[in-house]
């Protein structure tokens, strides 16, 4: 199949309604595999939106904890292949050692007894501890979210995207990605605050979608202290968030939320 590098595309459909068929089209997001490779060797393959990407392998990096920084990569090439795109990085010498001793863990026996355990561990890996002391009023984080939903420019179009941003109280929305995956989308995100020198300390994550335990681990190693969204948590999220520090808040509508850990950084009203 031939790729197409735009984030959405209209293709051709059949609308049926109370019995009457009528052809037209619509928006539709795009998604296509996005191969991640370091030094020459494939880490994952993702299904993503085909748009900021150089974001998308920054951050991937960055929460994957392959990379420290933008400078630990050396170079970025993106590669377009007729099934999809490829992400070329060359890691620094310091990462790279790193990285080798952990592609030779991962590739260990399966049958050892003990690489399921550690595989575990991975995945429940500890979120490091957030420090911000931001406090807002029940307002401002309806305001916010109400900010992301009118800034979601691909969703509007195709009503299927998801979307991650920062807000500031003193600036709005710092930046904002899209994709069709809500983990790239964060990803992407951090990839461009890191680009742009961006901190998080004195901000607050927004999210379209639930609050998965990877989300609140992302959003705790961007260092935010308060992750909003406008579906619920999982209870594990729940407890991560707890561990580390962050205050997570969800189910936000207009003119309700609900908290879930450290309600401390949202203010009462009056005072």
């Amino acid at each position: 199949m031939s790729l197409h590098l735009e984030p959405v595309i209209r293709l051709a459909r059949t609308s049926v309604a109370k019995g009457t068929f009528a052809a037209g089209d619509r928006v539709l997001p795009e998604e296509t595999p996005v191969a991640l490779t370091y030094n020459g060797s494939t880490h994952a393959v993702m299904m993503a939106s085909p748009a900021d990407l150089e974001d998308f392998a920054l951050g991937f990096s960055q929460s994957e904890g392959i990379i420290a920084g933008p400078d630990d990569l050396l170079s970025m090439e993106i590669i377009e292949h007729d099934l999809g795109c490829e992400i070329r990085m060359w890691l620094s010498e310091t990462c790279s050692g790193a990285y080798r001793t952990r592609r030779r863990a991962m590739a260990g026996p399966v049958g050892c007894g003990i690489c399921g355990v550690e595989s575990l561990a991975e995945a429940i890996r500890p979120a490091p501890k957030v420090a911000g002391t931001l406090q807002l009023h029940p307002g401002a984080i309806a305001a916010a979210i109400a900010d992301l939903s009118e800034a979601q420019r691909l969703n509007r179009e195709a009503r299927a995207i998801h979307a991650a941003a920062l807000w500031r109280p003193d600036q709005g929305l710092i930046e904002i990605r899209e994709d069709v995956g809500r983990h790239n989308a964060l990803d992407k995100l951090a990839g461009a605050l890191a680009r742009a020198n961006e901190t998080c300390s004195a901000g607050m994550v927004l999210l379209t979608s639930r609050v998965s335990v990877e989300m609140v681990q992302k959003t705790a190693r961007m260092g935010a202290p308060i992750i909003a969204a406008i579906s619920a948590p999982t209870a594990l999220a729940v407890r991560v968030a707890e561990g580390c520090g962050l205050t997570l808040v969800g189910i936000v509508r207009e003119d309700s939320f609900e908290v879930f850990t450290h309600p401390e950084r949202v203010q009462h009203p009056g005072y």
